[in-house]
């Protein structure tokens, strides 16, 4: 059973940086995950931030995010980063990680960008990010 917890969510002001971790756990094969930065704000629909696929590492970010924050793999262990600079006000919500396992780069971008075919079957509890002015 694949599982995803979460963590580095805080309270920062405008201009700060944080850097959220989603560990994950029960990939019979890691190489093969496609994994997802969500991000939900107060009476928002969520919505994608950041994805990569590990077997390539290429990445893919939305619009509102790209040039401030980076996805990565961690050196060690089935861990995803996500390196968020600059932050806004915009970008306070609860930031979730998402995870499938997908058999090719592209299958992987279009479930991060539109749930296509199917959506993330595996997702964590979130972590809160509030960005103050």
């Amino acid at each position: 059973q694949v599982q995803l917890v979460e963590s580095g969510g805080d309270s920062v002001q405008a201009g700060g940086s944080l850097r959220l971790s989603c560990a994950a756990s029960g990939f019979s094969r890691f190489s093969r995950a496609c994994m997802g930065w969500f991000r939900q704000a107060p009476g928002k629909e969520r919505e994608a931030v950041a994805g990569i696929y590990m077997d390539s590492g290429n990445t893919y970010y939305s619009d509102s995010v790209k040039d401030r924050f980076t996805i990565s793999q961690g050196e060690a262990g089935d861990t995803v980063w996500l390196q968020m600079s600059s932050l806004q006000p915009e970008d306070t919500g609860v930031y979730y990680c998402a995870a499938d396992y997908a058999f090719s780069d592209s299958a992987c971008y279009n479930q991060w960008r539109d749930g296509s075919p199917a959506p993330y079957p595996y997702w964590g509890q979130g972590t809160r990010v509030t960005v103050s002015s």
